[in-house]
């Protein structure tokens, strides 16, 4: 089951209850829905669960029935709900102040949502029928679609209200209204009814801040000891030249031993280096040590 799946049987299980609510659940179904018109609804869905659901929702928010449902035990596939008898589309109509008589244009009434608790019941309806979103573990995007312009218009007017500030484009003959931001994301989540895939959403932001930390300490880590590698060669060489020109033998004792050592141990750090010393000597002082090799490699190479 897709990640827009188990958020979708989440919503599902939102219970029905107020009549406000239910109603106001079932008008975003009707706007975002295949077919709004006084002369029929078509509802079209994938999800078993918003299948399941859509029957009770709208016994519950109108008092009827569809005319043709998918039939029993039928949860795969395009599932379709169909109502085309007019007394039933009326009764529709005029709980959200519509009417058969005149042209239906399709636009969200604001006096159907007053109450904060309706607009997010209004949502969760618009998203169950309209609306996907992406497994947060592959990247962040949540939408909801409709083929009627002033209805998206109207539905970026009324987010803010709900302290959501959506994103908009088109696709094709549909508007779009989506969120790209994790945190935008959860709240619209929460916000409809689905704490838990919220918090999915957040986990999988966790872990991809995690790994994406490690592969930062990573990648100094393999530029480190690229470095360290880099500078032995050179200490090395430097310590060749000395070598090639019989100077290295006349050097002070801890010089020798610091040379012999890098020549023998390219592979360490300066820390490892310092702690074979004999006695064991601080990262500073062996760090000095290597630089007056370099010094006087440099300068043996440059008389030569």
């Amino acid at each position: 089951m897709s990640f827009s799946s188990e958020t979708k049987a989440e919503l599902c299980r939102e219970r029905l209850s107020h009549l406000e609510c239910t109603q106001a659940e079932a008008y975003g179904v009707l706007l975002f829905c295949n077919i709004f018109t006084p002369w029929e609804v078509r509802i079209t869905t994938r999800s078993p669960d918003f299948a399941q659901r859509l029957p009770k929702l709208f016994q519950r928010a109108f008092e009827i029935t569809f005319d043709q449902m998918p039939q029993e035990g039928e949860l795969e596939g395009k599932l379709t709900f169909l109502c085309s008898d007019r007394k039933k589309i009326a009764r529709m109509l005029d709980t959200f102040g519509y009417s058969v008589e005149t042209a239906v244009f399709q636009h969200i009434n604001y006096a159907a949502l007053e109450e904060p608790l309706s607009k997010a019941a209004f949502l969760r309806g618009a998203f169950l029928a309209g609306g996907s979103v992406t497994d947060p573990k592959k990247r962040y995007h949540l939408e909801i679609a409709t083929t009627h312009y002033y209805v998206h218009r109207e539905l970026q007017a009324l987010l803010p209200e709900l302290e959501l500030h959506p994103k908009e484009t088109n696709r094709k003959s549909n508007y779009i209204t989506y969120f790209k931001q994790s945190e935008a994301i959860a709240d619209v989540l929460t916000t409809i009814g689905a704490p838990l895939a919220a918090m999915e959403v957040m986990n999988a932001k966790v872990e991809k801040n995690l790994m994406n930390g490690v592969n930062r300490r990573l990648n100094c880590d393999v530029a480190n000891v690229d470095k360290s590698v880099q500078a032995a060669q050179i200490q090395i060489e430097a310590i060749r030249r000395l070598e090639q020109r019989g100077e290295l033998a006349g050097l002070p004792e801890k010089l020798r031993e610091t040379a012999e050592l890098r020549v023998a141990n390219p592979e360490l750090s300066l820390v490892q280096l310092a702690e074979l010393c004999s006695p064991p000597v601080t990262k500073s002082c062996l760090n000095q040590r290597l630089r007056k090799l370099l010094e006087l490699g440099k300068a043996e190479n440059q008389m030569g």
